[in-house]
């Protein structure tokens, strides 16, 4: 199969790490890509929300099938324009990515379904979350304790633009579900744990995620939670018209009275991805064809008994900035040669030189048989590599 894999982050980078390593590939395209995917396929010069220009992409290469990695694109509808032109589509058409692209319709599609989730508060009280109705790159999240927080937060959320919501704030850890479906089948896909914080303890602000290990020993049953969450919120899109295809994410909250729902994303989820994908036994794209051409019924995804952690390397002054750019980077190299995976989230190539192009710079990856063994592997790997600004959580998988 001619496949060609929308996006330029980590997330994409590991999945295109997975499907390079699939029988039926046949050549494996990006767009736009970035350094760590170029060597495993053609990256080209395609903007992830340009809909024409992947378009004729796809007609070039006479595509047989498309993956769109991030959000943006999909809440736009780029998955819609090439779908329309009969291309089959790894992602959930626009009506269906509200659910990521809006707060306030997840919630009132999470009613409908009658999924646990956070409610919702309709003043900004403490203890509260202040959450941006729209996309906001992971960064939109706003936890109050104090009027103070409040205070801030909704100057914060005011100038992100748009609406907001606000939800009782829920106790508990926090852990990504998995599931992958063509709009009527469902197959559960693994969780992860993921460290959105930028510094260690969990201070600081928001990230689009600094970290993920897998799998996750607090979930007894994850396949039983995908039947109890995921699937009424597919059948209720379903019922409204707009059949979810894709990869849905479901954000939990493990609180005293069980599992609730903070939000549902649209797509794989980026760094779980990066643990994911080295755990995953199997074929990823027989199985991502399946559900972008409905024939998802009878499949199954099986995660090794392996664990991961991943450590993102950002950059000096992420998440206020993501443009951190032209920074040399050493020792990707050695940190590949010790075994660990290196992806690549915000980097470029000046040269024969990579260097740094972003706010998450590289994800670096590492297996083991036990959670803490990965996490040695993965943070022996990280000391290998630097540049000029490295910030790094060293607290990410600690038990």
């Amino acid at each position: 199969m001619q496949v060609v894999l929308v996006g330029s982050g980590a997330r994409e980078h590991a999945l295109a790490w997975r499907l390079a390593r699939s029988p039926g590939l046949t050549e494996l395209h990006a767009a736009p890509g970035n350094p760590g995917i170029a060597a495993l396929g053609r990256c080209h010069p395609v903007r992830a929300d340009d809909a024409e220009g992947l378009l004729a992409l796809a007609l070039t290469l006479e595509a047989d099938l498309i993956v769109v990695g991030p959000e943006g694109p999909l809440v736009a509808g780029v998955g819609d324009h090439l779908r329309m032109n009969g291309f089959p589509v790894f992602g959930p058409s626009a009506d269906a990515a509200r659910i990521e692209g809006s707060k306030s319709f997840a919630k009132d599609v999470m009613r409908a379904a009658g999924v646990p989730a956070a409610q919702t508060l309709s003043v900004a009280r403490a203890p509260c979350v202040v959450k941006a109705d729209g996309l906001a790159s992971g960064k939109g999240v706003f936890v109050c304790r104090t009027p103070e927080d409040v205070d801030d937060a909704l100057l914060a959320v005011t100038q992100l633009g748009g609406e907001f919501v606000i939800e009782e704030l829920l106790e508990g850890e926090e852990v990504s579900l998995f599931a992958l479906t063509d709009g009527r089948s469902v197959v559960p896909f693994g969780a992860a744990q993921d460290f959105k914080r930028i510094g260690d303890g969990d201070t600081g602000p928001n990230t689009g995620g600094m970290g993920a290990y897998s799998p996750v020993a607090k979930l007894a049953d994850p396949d039983a939670l995908v039947e109890q969450i995921h699937e009424p919120v597919l059948e209720e899109l379903a019922r409204r018209g707009s059949p979810f295809v894709g990869c849905l994410f479901a954000g939990l909250m493990l609180t005293g009275d069980g599992p609730k729902v903070l939000e549902f994303n649209a797509r794989f989820g980026d760094p779980e991805t990066q643990v994911l994908m080295p755990r995953m036994q199997g074929d990823l794209l027989q199985l991502l064809f399946a559900c972008a051409v409905g024939d998802v019924a009878g499949t199954s995804a099986s995660m090794s008994d392996e664990a991961a952690v991943t450590v993102v390397i950002a950059a000096p002054d992420y998440p206020a900035r993501s443009d951190y750019a032209g920074v040399q980077i050493d020792g990707i190299e050695e940190a590949e040669s010790a075994g660990a995976l290196v992806f690549h989230g915000g980097t470029a190539v000046r040269g024969s030189t990579v260097v740094t192009n972003g706010g998450r710079i590289l994800s670096v990856t590492a297996t083991g048989a036990t959670v803490a063994d990965a996490r040695g592997h993965a943070y022996a790997a990280v000391e290998q590599i630097s540049f000029e600004g490295a910030r790094y959580r060293r607290d990410i998988a600690l038990a």
